[in-house]
């Protein structure tokens, strides 16, 4: 264990942190020291997600004391940049010690003078966005790790707007979180302070009213719900009902809020383990749609019932089947002119083709819902376009600017609006699909994975391994020619045929995107939240009399580019085992 690690404990073994804490330390340090050594070695950080980790005692780990440095951290921040009288809303959701850590960041900001606003019961991720606006808050804080496994926990905070922090407010609060060396430094209140008032459900009819539009009669669609043992269940239910949606199945077993995620394992509604119960249920009752929100319901998931088998929507599919029912409907009322969809550099080309069709700004945006709302804030300070609709392959939508987050409350409605929609003309979201498949050409995307150690190991693979990639230019994969690399940390973008360099003018990030001959592309990156790299890939062709059989031709072709691109990586990637997740296939 190197000096710096052995200084960091033993700050923790001399300072003021309570007696059952020190005595793990020590514990650890005697029949664990990996373990100890992980949960010292760093501070944890800012990422896509915001401050995110594994709960447990350290300066690396989700506890109390960490909790409490980054609310101290967050107040002083708001205390030195934001005037006047300050407000800050708090939500949290169903994980371990969510409502123990929400609590403990009331107390600090009350401790600091602050008013806290924070929420009587659990609540999802986007209503405490559109909380932060509605109360007209400083900021405020959502106590979630999203669809991370249930040893994970985090800490996302909103800025006045209701969006996400981004530079410079992310690097400002984590420089002052820095400045915090011991639990001395931070001012705490009881909790019965009454600075701190407990917000009931009055905020989720404000919030309805807002994002959901009533429906003056009742719809056919038939519909099974799992809220993944998660938040969704306050919100959805009551939103798809106002919209008419009366014919609403739930998943019994993934019903009650469950921290240990007890009938969800993996509670991401990506992973189609998570999915089973709910698809075993939508054959069953022969419903129409399935729908799945994560923990903290800001990701959605689809699932369709199609010629008699389940079939599961990816986000990119998702996001285009709702961008054409959106645009559609503009377009119909004459108002498409001037709006704007905003997608992340990962997301399906396709949906950038329907956008055009349509005569609809597309702008492309860094992996990070926060950068999807920053580009709404842009527009609204310097008079661009109206937002229409906003999306990341990762299933997060958004349809409204009530909220500045990802939102499967709204995203849901807006789903089963458009299967309603087909389902009049007797047909599916698949069929759908298949109509823009015949008029942009059918497109088909992968997820590759590769899962690494938690902790510092991992993350010292993650950083050599994308180093090497850079020194080492990839210039032809399964045979088709690299045409263009688009490197964002480096900021450039480089044609291989003339290895002309052109500027990027997205934030710097550690992402490479390869663009081959074919319109395929390849996006690699490190998880801002896991100790994860992901392989993004992209194929398309021009489809046949069957569409079927394009789609079988462009799966296939999407199986062989990744493999070739993973035979290029560098040893650390090249030799990790993991899965492809392509869809939408039967599960």
């Amino acid at each position: 264990m190197d000096a710096n690690i052995q200084n960091r404990i033993q700050k923790w073994l001399d300072g003021p942190y309570d007696s059952s804490t020190k005595a793990e330390i020590r514990l650890l340090l005697k029949e664990n020291p990996a373990e100890i050594a992980d949960a010292f070695y760093t501070d944890l950080s800012f990422g896509t997600g915001g401050l995110r980790g594994i709960m447990g005692i350290g300066t690396n780990r989700m506890n109390i004391y960490t909790v409490r440095t980054a609310t101290q951290g967050l107040a002083n921040y708001i205390q030195e940049h934001r005037i006047g009288t300050h407000r800050i809303f708090i939500g949290y959701d169903i994980r371990l010690h969510s409502r123990l850590f929400a609590e403990e960041s009331a107390r600090v900001f009350a401790g600091n003078g602050i008013q806290v606003l924070i929420t009587k019961e659990v609540c999802p991720t986007p209503l405490a966005s559109y909380a932060c606006r509605a109360y007209e808050c400083s900021a405020a804080i959502m106590i979630t790790a999203s669809h991370n496994p249930s040893q994970y926990n985090g800490y996302k905070v909103f800025w006045s707007d209701g969006s996400q922090i981004v530079a410079p407010h992310d690097a400002g609060i984590f420089l002052e979180m820095q400045r915090i060396q011991n639990p001395g430094q931070i001012r705490i209140e009881a909790l019965d302070s009454p600075l701190i008032q407990w917000i009931g459900d009055e905020i989720d009819q404000k919030y309805l009213e807002e994002t959901c539009s009533t429906a003056a009669h009742q719809c056919q669609l038939r519909l099974i719900y799992t809220n993944l043992h998660g938040t969704g269940l306050r919100l959805l239910p009551k939103a798809l009902r106002r919209q008419g949606f009366s014919s609403i199945s739930f998943v019994e077993k993934q019903l009650p809020f469950d921290g240990h995620f007890s009938n969800a394992p993996s509670p991401n509604p990506e992973e189609e383990l998570a999915m089973k119960a709910g698809c075993e249920q939508l054959m069953k009752e022969q419903a129409d749609l399935l729908l799945a929100t994560d923990p903290d319901a800001d990701r959605l998931g689809v699932v369709v019932r199609h010629n008699g088998a389940p079939i599961k929507l990816n986000g990119h599919e998702t996001a285009a089947i709702c961008l054409e029912y959106l645009a559609s409907c503009y377009a119909s009322n004459g108002a498409a002119a001037n709006m704007a969809f905003v997608k992340t550099i990962v997301t399906s080309e396709l949906t950038r083709k329907i956008a055009l069709k349509f005569s609809i700004q597309c702008h492309d945006v860094l992996t990070g819902f926060k950068y999807i709302a920053e580009k709404i804030r842009e527009w609204e300070k310097a008079g661009g376009p109206q937002f229409l609709f906003g999306a990341e392959e990762s299933c997060g939508y958004l349809a409204n600017t009530s909220v500045r987050d990802k939102d499967a409350i709204s995203a849901g409605c807006l789903v089963c609006l458009a299967a309603e929609n087909a389902k009049k003309q007797n047909l599916t979201l698949i069929d759908r699909l298949h109509k823009l498949y015949r008029i942009h050409g059918v497109h088909r995307q992968s997820l590759k994975s590769l899962k690494f150690a938690d902790g510092r190991q991992g993350m010292q693979y993650i950083r050599s391994a994308m180093d090497k990639l850079r020194k080492t230019p990839i210039t032809d994969i399964s045979g088709q020619k690299v045409i263009r690399c688009d490197d964002y940390l480096q900021q450039i973008s480089i044609e291989t045929a003339t290895h002309r360099s052109i500027p990027l003018s997205l934030p710097i990030a550690d992402v490479m995107c390869y663009w081959l001959a074919d319109d395929s592309k390849i996006v690699i990156r490190p998880s801002g939240t896991e100790p994860k790299i992901k392989i993004y890939a992209e194929t398309c062709e021009t489809p046949a009399d069957y569409i079927e059989e394009s789609i079988a031709r462009c799966d296939q072709k999407l199986i062989t580019l990744i493999d070739a691109f993973k035979e290029q990586l560098p040893k650390e990637l090249s030799n990790n085992k993991s899965k492809h997740y392509a869809a939408p296939k039967p599960l």
